[in-house]
């Protein structure tokens, strides 16, 4: 039977895009060895993804929010979750599918019910909306759609490396990594700013332009 399974990759990182994927495809269709993206060895996820996006019975979407809509202050990450789902899923759906999500809210069933919403209005399709916490694990089309948003993160991640390569390596893009610490800033003490590919709204930027002011306050 075919399914759409959704999920996104990058809500956390001060670095780069959120990126959701939706994928349709009956499960007989799916490659071995899918399961929640942080469980799969990074060259496994390409080979998978690689895959899925080949493969004529199956459907890839994605939906991708920059860094500059995650700092609109008049949204939030919940909004933007569901948002960027609804982008990948009507890229794919088709009317009366069953769509299997990973609720990127504490309310699943909220969650669900604003993907469902969204993908009508976008797409003019009714669709039916399952939806979980950790779905990616419990549902192997939601863990495939978890891969493909993870490789593409991790793509996009790829460009701004090569973008800013002359302040050094930026890691993964996460606060908790040194590396993007110290690409942070690196950055920020020779330009006095954050990059554009940077999260300005992360507490992370805010106490490392914080720190940049005291600095040159402390010139004078």
């Amino acid at each position: 039977m075919i399914h759409v399974g959704a999920d996104e990759a990058g809500k956390g990182p001060v670095l780069g895009p959120m990126v959701a994927a939706a994928v349709r495809a009956d499960s007989d269709a799916l490659p071995d060895g899918i399961d929640d993206s942080k469980r799969v060895k990074p060259a496994r996820r390409t080979e998978i993804a690689e895959t899925l996006r080949r493969h004529d019975d199956i459907t890839v979407g994605v939906g991708i929010v920059p860094t500059e809509q995650i700092d609109d202050p008049e949204t939030d990450m919940n909004s933007l979750t569901v948002a960027a789902q609804v982008e990948a899923v009507a890229s794919v759906a088709r009317e009366g599918d069953t769509v299997v999500v990973d609720a990127g809210d504490v309310s699943e069933a909220r969650f669900g019910r604003r993907v469902r919403e969204g993908v009508s209005e976008r797409a003019d399709i009714r669709i039916e909306v399952v939806s979980e916490h950790g779905a990616d694990e419990s549902h192997a089309i939601v863990g495939a759609a978890s891969i493909v948003a993870k490789v593409e993160r991790d793509r996009q991640v790829e460009n701004i490396s090569e973008e800013y390569a002359d302040y050094g390596p930026v890691g993964s893009g996460y606060p908790s990594d040194p590396k993007t610490r110290e690409f942070l800033k690196r950055y920020v003490a020779e330009t006095g700013d954050v990059p554009a590919c940077a999260r300005r709204s992360w507490s992370t930027c805010a106490d490392l332009l914080a720190a940049q002011e005291q600095s040159s306050l402390g010139e004078f």
